[in-house]
């Protein structure tokens, strides 16, 4: 069977039992709710029951379980970083004042969005950990996955036209399905971007059944002594949670982000942290002081929709690239009259210093994965080294790259993409050749320095451009890549192995 059928036979029976179930299922779960008479696992005999999804053939149900959380892991992962993008490009000279406060909202909901999606992407490695199964880092290189991505993985800037797939991504489907004038709108913008569209909702309406199953995962499989390598809201949520952080402006969409990172011990624990991730997506059940991500979309679709009708048109980002990508350096300048239209599909970035920056975005980000991947590795402080833990410094390090990340991705959507070209750069994200991390602590260290030493030499010839504007940022990121390449020398000593 070749690799499109595999996919059709493994994919398609998930996407139909989906659909046949999530109607059914949620006029049941609202009636039942709002009665109060009755409990969910015994519905009224009038009501339709929801089948069993049957685990295919060739899979037992961890197995199977586990290959459905490595597809959920790389859609938090690719939604996380297209998100990412479209925030970083909003803003530029384009932008009138009176709607300066709008757009610094948009761009500061989206960001928020992106963080929750991180916490997503960390929760669902916890559930791969305590059934021990294998973590998954990566993004859109699993063979039979394509079905369930939303649409195909795009980094490109802040338009209505992206809005829209983001808005269907996490939309409900019986909105899609509705008669909302914006649901029709919405489904007509995204067909005509993708050739076959889906919402994330299929997948978690599989694996919350699966999961709570004892005969098709048994209460074995889960393992407790797995939380303290397990990631825990007290080190990754820094704050964010119900609103702690405040309020980026006057309405219940700007708040801050809920960051939702769930350590777990049992069967209930996992079921209920997927739950809670399909939730904050959907939202089916609307409460309105936490608006979910297709309420915080379609809050930004509706309010840049009403400033295009009432201003005729602006466009509210940077004119950066589609899929940019490194490319070779180019010789010259490009006079903009004879500068073609960027590519739809993929843009290489030319400009020498372009060139550097976007290196060096590389680096950080495989550093950021390399730094989540190695915590789950670090246990609570059984391993301390003197006064501090390794497990705090690798997640301290992971944090830092998140705002290097959106240093240099601020810097990168205002570097042109060839010299002299009107088009800017953006951030590459381009994916590693490997997510896997070696055997032993020390090659892990190892690894680790290896990447920093890398860094610092795109770093002094970045330094070398003159003038460079970004001079103090750059003295300060050496300053601090020294410090910690000073600890990880240490940390190689004491882990010979």
């Amino acid at each position: 069977m070749d690799e499109k059928n595999l996919r059709k036979s493994l994919i398609n029976p998930i996407l139909e039992w989906a659909r046949s179930n999530q109607k059914s299922a949620k006029h049941r779960e609202t009636k039942l709710f709002a009665e109060k008479s009755f409990s969910l696992a015994e519905p009224p005999s009038d009501e339709p029951k929801e089948t069993l999804f049957k685990v295919p053939a060739q899979f037992n149900g961890k197995d199977y379980i586990t290959m459905l959380l490595h597809i959920d892991a790389e859609i938090e992962h690719g939604l996380m970083l297209q998100y990412l993008y479209s925030a970083y490009s909003i803003g530029g000279p384009e932008v009138p004042d009176v709607h300066k406060e709008a757009v610094h909202n948009w761009k500061n909901i989206i960001l928020g969005i992106a963080k929750e999606e991180m916490g997503h992407f960390i929760s669902v490695q916890n559930v791969l950990k305590i059934i021990g199964a294998p973590l998954n880092f990566g993004r859109e290189s699993y063979p039979w996955d394509i079905p369930f991505y939303p649409f195909p993985f795009t980094l490109e800037k802040f338009t209505l036209k992206s809005l829209a797939k983001y808005v269907y991504a996490e939309a409900p489907s019986d909105w899609l399905d509705s008669k909302d004038p914006l649901a029709i709108e919405i489904n007509k913008s995204v067909h005509a971007q993708a050739s076959d569209p889906h919402t994330v909702g299929a997948l978690f309406k599989v694996l919350l059944q699966l999961i709570k199953n004892p005969d098709v995962i048994p209460d074995a499989a889960f393992q407790p002594a797995t939380y303290p390598y397990q990631a825990k809201f007290d080190e990754w949520g820094r704050g964010y949670t119900g609103g702690d952080r405040g309020s980026a402006g006057h309405n219940v969409f700007t708040n801050s982000p809920d960051v939702l990172v769930a350590p777990l011990l049992s069967r209930d624990d996992a079921y209920n942290a997927l739950s809670e991730i399909s939730e904050q997506g959907e939202g089916e059940e609307i409460d309105t002081d936490t608006p979910s991500h297709f309420e915080r979309f379609l809050y930004i679709y509706k309010d840049f929709k009403r400033i295009l009708e009432e201003t005729g048109g602006f466009d509210p980002s940077y004119p950066v690239a589609t899929n940019p990508y490194v490319g070779e350096p180019d010789s010259g300048n490009s006079p903009e009259s004879d500068e073609p239209a960027l590519d739809p599909e993929q843009n290489p970035i030319t400009n020498p210093e372009g060139i550097l920056w976007a290196n060096l975005f590389d680096i950080r980000y495989r550093l950021l994965l390399n730094f989540l991947n190695h915590s789950f590795l670090l246990d609570n402080g059984n391993n301390n080294n003197g006064g501090y833990t390794p497990r705090g410094l690798i997640i301290n390090s992971t944090f830092g790259e998140m705002y290097n990340l959106r240093s240099l991705s601020t810097i990168l959507v205002q570097t042109p993409l060839s010299t002299g070209s009107r088009f800017m750069a953006g951030p590459p994200f381009t994916s590693p050749y490997s997510f896997d991390l070696p055997f032993g602590e020390h090659n892990r260290w190892r690894l680790h320095k290896d990447l920093l030493v890398s860094s610092a030499n795109l770093i002094e010839d970045l330094k070398a451009i003159t003038p460079q504007p970004h001079s103090q940022y750059l003295n300060a990121l050496q300053e601090i890549d020294r410090k910690l390449l000073q600890t990880i020398a240490q940390l190689m000593e004491a882990n010979p192995v």
